[in-house]
């Protein structure tokens, strides 16, 4: 059915429209954005009872995006806030992943994770992180400068360290291809280079969904119209075009949910569209490479948390991001603007004093879907903006996430849960 307009279906089973359930649309649940949080929420859906989910994704793989392009840390939820949905569904999505990874052994590791003070001012700065993770429960501890020169000591903390132990990294690529194929093998529909052109509301006469996706020769996203690709000049959408139907929809998009919830609320409700743009920078060199991520002090009303070190799953350290605020969700090549280069180097450089700069080089980068050129910490100063996930107003079976940047990775499995306590309690 989705083959007959050009829409690549990824399935190793034949199981549409087998269970007992009665409906007239095409699926219960079509989920829009293949990223980690479309991913495991269409798998959370596709276990209810009776469900028959579609994954509508607008690149010829999932995950191709912000979720692989990041620095695949498991975060502990220490910067957030109270009574956010951030540090609440980072903490439990932080857990789930743990469980999950062990579970099935997606390759994880539980490294810890330090944030570096220079100066008794940043030391001062980390006691606020110190005293909300404990109001949290969250685990922390302050490590002296001692300490921390004994454990790692080609880390420098001048005034000292706040170590986190839950923090940890994952291979994101294989939680996602879990995700896919653990959703797959339930029944579900992965649909492939599938960018959504046009979305229509249920009504009186047309009680369900109905989802177009644009043919082949469609224009990209340019700046000036971020939202997901439009159909060519000579194409036109009306009731005769194929489309699919749904009872629920889903806005997982990412880079693109603002342009999918432009399509669908009026104009007083729609959004524009912030792009946090982070460039990551590959190390060479075998030393010096600690055993656990490091984190300068945040910077407050940054959008993000400092050029940080992290390992991937090999032990290789890269370090990133930066943040440049962009106009366009496809400017992904690297900076190579020296004057950046130069502010990264010293950054890192500051709390690891032994780095080869010759060996650092432009590796890749990642954007961040932000609702405001806000802060990656809440300083409780306003300059914070939360996960925006709700089922709409005025719009039947409509649930629309938006702004899902970090911690949306470590979240996506309690997000999944929450979008189905939307939807089910």
């Amino acid at each position: 059915m989705l083959a007959r307009h050009g829409v690549r279906v990824h399935t190793p089973h034949s199981r549409l429209f087998t269970t007992t359930t009665r409906r007239s649309a095409d699926f219960t649940h079509a989920v829009i954005g293949g990223g980690a949080v479309g991913l495991a929420i269409a798998r959370r859906l596709q276990q209810v009872d009776g469900a028959q989910v579609v994954l509508i994704e607008k690149h010829g793989m999932v995950g191709s995006e912000t979720s692989s392009r990041n620095s695949e840390v498991i975060h502990a939820g220490i910067y957030y806030g109270h009574d956010t949905l951030k540090t609440k569904l980072c903490i439990e999505g932080k857990q789930m992943m743990y469980e999950l990874c062990e579970k099935y052994r997606i390759p994880h590791m539980n490294c810890g994770k330090w944030v570096v003070a220079q100066t008794e001012e940043q030391l001062a700065a980390l006691q606020g992180v110190h005293d909300f993770a404990k109001s949290i429960d969250v685990p922390i501890r302050f490590i002296s400068k001692d300490e921390a020169q004994s454990r790692e000591p080609e880390v420098r903390a001048e005034a000292g360290a706040l170590e986190s132990p839950s923090t940890g990294i994952v291979d994101s690529h294989s939680y996602m291809q879990f995700l896919q194929g653990d959703f797959e093998e339930a029944g579900g529909i992965t649909a492939l280079g599938s960018p959504v052109s046009m979305i229509r509301s249920p009504s009186k006469s047309q009680p369900d969904w109905r989802i177009w996706t644009a043919p082949p020769g469609s224009t990209s996203p340019v700046p000036e119209s971020p939202s997901p690709q439009s159909p060519g000049p000579n194409a036109s959408h009306d009731d005769n075009d194929t489309f699919i139907t749904a009872e629920t929809l889903i806005n997982s998009a990412g880079l693109y949910a603002c342009g999918i919830n432009n399509m669908i609320l009026p104009p007083d409700r729609h959004r524009t569209p912030f792009y946090a743009k982070g460039t990551y920078y590959s190390y060479s060199k075998s030393h010096p490479k600690p055993s656990t991520l490091i984190y300068p002090a945040p910077i407050p009303g940054h959008g993000g948390l400092g050029t940080h070190l992290t390992l991937d799953m090999g032990g290789r350290v890269r370090f990133g991001p930066d943040v440049e605020w962009i106009e366009s969700p496809v400017d992904l090549a690297p900076n190579a603007n020296s004057e950046r280069f130069r502010a990264a180097l010293e950054d890192i450089k500051s709390y690891l004093p032994g780095l080869d700069v010759d060996s650092v080089a432009l590796d890749y980068c990642g954007i961040r879907p932000k609702l405001g050129k806000s802060g990656a910490q809440n300083t409780g100063k306003g300059d914070f903006i939360d996960f925006y996930i709700k089922k709409e107003e005025g719009v039947q079976g409509f649930v629309n996430l938006l702004g899902i940047e970090s911690p949306g990775l470590t979240s996506s499995l309690a997000i999944a849960e929450h979008v189905y306590a939307l939807l089910y309690k």
